[in-house]
């Protein structure tokens, strides 16, 4: 279980995809130019198989923004996409509604 002070660590925010690339060492992933607020930033996310590129660019996403960076395949990312899956497809997780990037997700 987790608690909920834990859950309250999670700075979970609304993100635009600004570029969207083909990772240089990975078949199956993306490198994303986000923004969120001010901030722009670049993550790593596994989502080629499910998303073109055209699909992706524009898009509003929610990210989880202070993750602890991490280099995946030689490339750094800062933050995680969130998304749903099940055997066959992937779903982006994204607002219904017209909001700010950068905008709380509570």
């Amino acid at each position: 279980m987790t608690t909920y002070e834990d859950f309250q660590k999670l700075d979970i925010r609304i993100a635009e995809i600004e570029t969207v690339g083909p990772h240089p060492n990975a078949d199956r992933l993306y490198v994303l130019g986000i923004k969120v607020g001010e901030v722009k930033k670049t993550i790593v996310a596994g989502i080629k198989a499910h998303y073109s590129e055209e699909e992706l660019k524009g898009k509003k996403i929610v990210i989880i923004d202070n993750l602890e960076p991490a280099v995946i395949r030689g490339v750094e990312s800062n933050g995680m996409l969130l998304a749903a899956s099940n055997d066959s497809m992937l779903s982006l997780i994204s607002p219904d509604r017209p909001i700010a990037d950068g905008a709380k997700v509570k």
